[in-house]
């Protein structure tokens, strides 16, 4: 009977510890906890937790447990391109671990939210653009052009020789778009259009020479804050970030 005590007394303290590990390897344990790390790296993932989806976890750190227990034996780790490995590593974990504390914070308040979609908008306009182009390399190219253009060729047919692929194709139609979206020169010309107009003299910008007809004009259709909030937000931790690291690197004694 008392032999009977005793085991049952050591099972009681032994069930506790093992539940606290997924196995031991070699005498060596694998705490739960690794397991539940796994687990939730994988489920935000999108991958459901599941008893299998824990086994095969529990089997994968069994296995480099054996594995990093026999390069160990081996002395792996002592070997220089190792180890200049495992440094390079650390150190990657490390600072993706200060910029994920930083972030963390130094969190994004709906108020900077607001005030960048508000930029953003602001700076789009209240009016969308629809245009076609056709853009050669020389002035007199573009001046022949608007030469056609004025004897009553078709727009869309002369657009074909256009350099510009993504509209060539399409008789010069470059849709609707901001004029914020051109570059300055393009887009003063567009603003001083009336609607069915082109322009009388060839524009120039960094790609060519453009000849440019405003199709029509409307009210601008920009999206709504919600849509729009999660591309805002890690736009503003991206330059928070970029912030901090020059701030770091201004701050370091470089010789």
């Amino acid at each position: 009977m008392k032999r009977v005590l005793m085991l049952t007394a050591a099972l009681a303290v032994a069930v506790p510890a093992f539940a606290q590990n997924a196995a031991v390897v070699n005498g060596k344990a694998i705490p739960s906890s690794r397991v539940d790390q796994f687990v939730n790296l994988l489920t935000k993932q999108g991958q459901p937790d599941s008893p299998q989806l824990r086994e095969q976890i529990r089997e994968e750190l069994i296995n480099r447990e054996v594995f990093l227990q026999e390069a160990d034996k081996r002395g792996i780790s002592k070997q220089p391109e190792v180890q200049a490995e495992i440094d390079l590593t650390r150190q990657s974990v490390l600072i993706r671990g200060l910029f994920n504390d930083y972030l963390a914070k130094n969190a994004i308040t709906p108020q900077q939210v607001q005030a960048e979609y508000d930029r953003v908008k602001s700076a789009q306009g209240d009016k969308e653009f629809r245009a076609r182009h056709i853009l050669v390399e020389t002035e007199a190219q573009a001046k022949d052009i608007i030469a056609q253009l004025n004897k009553g060729a078709k727009f869309e047919d002369l657009a074909k020789q256009s350099k510009d692929p993504g509209s060539a194709a399409n008789g010069g139609d470059l849709d609707w778009a901001p004029a914020s979206t051109y570059v300055k020169p393009f887009s003063d010309a567009l603003a001083g259009l009336s609607k069915g107009q082109t322009t009388t003299n060839p524009v120039q910008t960094q790609f060519g020479w453009h000849v440019i007809r405003l199709e029509d004009v409307r009210d601008s259709q920009f999206p709504p804050l919600d849509q729009l909030r999660p591309q805002i937000e890690e736009s503003l931790r991206q330059a928070k970030l970029r912030d901090f690291q020059a701030s770091l690197r201004q701050k370091a004694k470089i010789n």
